[in-house]
């Protein structure tokens, strides 16, 4: 780290402490050239992937934009605020696991709705009808059953 007085390269590392929340670091410095003091802050630097819709436009990831997803997708469920926190941190975790600079709008969606599934049976059909695009009655019934025939393969 340089000093920001005389910007000599060589500074010592005199106190560090983390902060309450434990998400930053904050270090005391003194410069070796002039011996000046100086407080420097860590923080850790998540880059998040932009997202490529599908008709090639790409835009910055939005937690909040993932959770209006949700919140619509619940709306008048009985499911508690607790667990759409869970669900947005799961995503996050895989979308960070990823590591990559950009990914599909669709591997996000297969998240969401991999997330409603376990959530809300209702929630889950309400996002897919949109984010499938269901046409039809038949496509609601394909959905639902697939719904059941899951919950009956994972009884065994």
């Amino acid at each position: 780290m340089k000093c920001p007085f005389c910007g000599a390269a060589e500074t010592q590392v005199i106190d560090s402490r983390i902060n309450d929340e434990g998400d930053s670091i904050r270090r005391r410095r003194r410069c070796m050239a002039c011996d000046k003091r100086f407080t420097t802050y860590e923080t850790a630097e998540l880059h998040l992937p932009q997202v490529v819709k599908q008709n090639g436009t790409r835009e910055e990831f939005s937690r909040d934009k993932l959770r209006l997803s949700f919140t619509r997708a619940l709306h008048k469920r009985p499911v508690p605020t607790e667990y759409v926190d869970n669900a947005l941190d799961h995503i996050m975790q895989r979308i960070l696991a990823r590591g990559e600079r950009e990914m599909p709008a669709r591997d996000l969606g297969e998240m969401v709705m991999h997330e409603l599934r376990l959530m809300d049976k209702v929630a889950y059909i309400r996002f897919a009808s949109v984010y499938r695009s269901f046409s039809d009655v038949d496509d609601f019934n394909n959905a639902i059953r697939d719904l059941d025939n899951n919950k009956a393969d994972n009884k065994k």
